[in-house]
């Protein structure tokens, strides 16, 4: 271990006080921190790909990232989805240079190697003259990552040793449930609408995690978005589902895992109506029926945003979707990419309602994402400081009235808190001290202990 790694692992419970619920800004400047991310979380964690619907014919591909890494989600003719490294074995160049497409195979424009949809080398020029015929071919196929599809939702995994999928999400497959499933409950009911939304911002990656994880508390950013009207009914305020009474509260899951919620107190249908539509009014109103049938007592969990540990964020209310926060080469610089998501049977007029809605909302152009991205670009350039990096940052809304409720997994709080920011962080902490998994089962086993 280098000298930089030894410092760092020494200095994590300093950075991130799990007692005081205060974490140190070194975490969101340090380049020696943010190398040791990219061994510890990006190499290790299970982490968002892209959906199933993004690639629905054999061939099909969409380029997608792993961490810094450039990757294949791809589906060969056999129908089963694979995750490549988007690098030749020969000498390292991108094997596919578009963001989606269809193809037999993927040929390297440096030398020419092609690799099959299975991921196989299938093709090397002057194999016979230059090689000898000697190149052992099976050897040098594209590098695979461990593949898991949940509900249309695709996870990769270069830890071979890490949990597999379900057991690493466990029971926050409750709550992202209700992105992904259709809005009567239909599992697994969503598919993509529209294309990828990417831009690049000034700020650490962390941030935005944070931010889906359980920030509640920024309301104040987005006031003079709330006074005109961008939602899907172009009525006051961002969202058309602000007027439903519920009950608010925020989930802390193992595994970094966070939620905010609430619990519906009235009946009343929270999808959006759009009442000068009757086609999607009247396919809403059928849809929360149906949902009440389907999910009983269940229905009344109106998902609000999460984020799956370290960096796939998503929003169940509207626009849904998933966006997922890069790490973009240093510390200081992040590549964020957003999905918008639909029910796969709605009418196509609640498609476009919500595709429209998703660019008035979401990324670089959207209203709200702009005071987002503003004030996280600030907290980062905040971070850096001399003077600044020796005053911790403050996370403790709701700290020491965390309950548990059987009915709802995680540790529980109501209202405004910040202890999933500190859930996510406490994990992140766990992984960058332990060189392996198992170090970390081993010494969650031993803290455990009586």
């Amino acid at each position: 271990m280098t000298m930089e790694k030894t410092l760092i692992r020494q200095n994590i419970r300093k950075w991130v006080d799990s007692d005081q619920w205060l974490v140190g800004r070194e975490i969101f400047v340090s380049e020696e921190i943010y190398k040791l991310e990219m061994e510890r979380i990006f190499a290790r964690a299970w982490l968002f790909v892209g959906h199933e619907s993004q690639i629905p014919k054999p061939g099909d591909y969409f380029v997608g990232r792993m961490g810094e890494e450039s990757v294949i989600m791809t589906r060969d003719r056999q129908d089963k989805i694979h995750v490549f490294l988007n690098s030749c074995m020969h000498r390292g160049m991108k094997v596919c240079r578009y963001d989606e497409g269809n193809t037999p195979v993927f040929t390297c424009p440096y030398h020419g190697w092609s690799f099959g949809l299975d991921g196989k080398l299938v093709g090397v020029p002057y194999f016979k003259e230059a090689y000898h015929s000697e190149l052992k071919k099976d050897e040098w196929g594209l590098v695979e990552a461990r593949m898991f599809n949940y509900k249309g939702t695709i996870w990769a995994c270069w830890d071979k040793t890490a949990p597999d999928f379900m057991e690493y999400l466990g029971s926050m497959a409750f709550y992202m449930d209700d992105v992904l499933d259709g809005r009567d409950g239909t599992p697994g009911g969503s598919e993509v609408v529209g294309g990828v939304q990417k831009w690049i911002t000034p700020a650490n990656w962390k941030f935005g995690a944070e931010n889906r994880a359980g920030d509640g508390y920024h309301n104040v950013s987005h006031r003079s978005v709330d006074l005109v009207g961008i939602g899907p009914s172009a009525g006051q305020g961002r969202r058309d589902n602000e007027i439903v009474k519920q009950r608010r509260l925020t989930a802390t899951l193992p595994n970094g895992h966070a939620m905010m919620f609430g619990q519906q107190m009235e009946d009343v249908p929270w999808i959006p109506t759009f009442q000068s539509n009757p086609v999607v009014a009247e396919w809403a109103r059928h849809t929360y029926e149906e949902r009440k049938k389907n999910l009983g007592d269940r229905a009344r969990v109106m998902g609000s945003g999460g984020n799956v540990f370290p960096n796939m964020s998503f929003w169940c209310r509207q626009p849904r979707r998933v966006a997922v926060w890069h790490p973009a080469g240093n510390a200081l610089r992040s590549e964020y990419w957003s999905w918008a998501l639909v029910d796969k049977t709605a009418p196509q007029e609640y498609k476009d309602l919500m595709r429209h809605y998703a660019m008035r909302y979401s990324g670089p152009a959207g209203m709200t994402e702009q005071d987002d991205m503003e004030n996280w670009n600030y907290a980062t350039a905040a971070s850096k400081g001399t003077i600044a990096k020796r005053h911790p940052y403050n996370y403790q809304i709701g700290r020491g009235h965390q309950f548990t409720d059987p009915t709802m997994p995680g540790l529980l709080v109501q209202g405004v808190a910040e202890q999933n920011q500190m859930g996510m962080y406490n994990f992140w902490a766990e992984l960058m001290m332990y060189d392996t998994w198992d170090e970390l089962m081993d010494a969650r086993k031993k803290q455990s202990k009586p």
